[in-house]
């Protein structure tokens, strides 16, 4: 059975320079170096076997940034974009912005304010508390520590009366 040869690539003088100077500068990442290689060697016409050998990799790998590479071709994109990672899917966003702003204001304001004895939140009383509002039905206290976290909140090293953790001044 006859094995089909890969698609051609053809490069403008443009893009073959700006592959190269991506290869051959330092600060490049190596994914990135890479993946300019194999586009280079296939515009000589090498085949996704030849490519892998040259540059240790597998098949696969080369074939894939081959046919992505053409992919793009006539969109408006820079060499570097075209060698970068397509988004990829993750899972669906849990809470909306709303909520998470409403965590945020939660956590900003003093404890006495809800009916809570406590001199300040801690993530287990801003899930328990944000529960019981039902503004969010269900949130573990890990990922209110990873949301005060991002928001570089931390109402835990707060003094209300002082300054609030969110930065206002009372």
């Amino acid at each position: 059975m006859a094995r089909l040869a890969p698609k051609i690539l053809n490069l403008s003088d443009e893009e073959r320079e700006q592959l190269q100077k991506l290869i051959n500068r330092h600060n490049t990442p190596q994914q990135i170096a890479i993946r300019a290689k194999i586009i280079l060697m296939a515009s000589e016409g090498q085949n996704h076997r030849q490519i892998a050998r040259n540059l240790d990799i597998n098949r696969q790998m080369a074939r894939l940034w081959r046919n992505r590479w053409l992919e793009t071709e006539g969109q408006e994109l820079s060499v570097f974009q075209k060698l970068q990672d397509q988004e990829r899917v993750g899972t669906p966003v849990k809470f909306s912005m709303e909520q998470v702003i409403e965590l945020f204001a939660l956590a900003c304001s003093p404890p006495e304010d809800y009916g809570r004895s406590i001199s300040h939140w801690t993530a287990r009383e801003l899930a328990n508390e944000i529960m019981k509002q039902g503004i969010i039905e269900s949130i573990s206290v890990r990922h209110i520590g990873r949301l005060l976290e991002e928001a570089e909140l931390k109402p835990h090293q707060s003094r209300y009366w002082l300054t609030p953790p969110c930065g206002r001044r009372i």
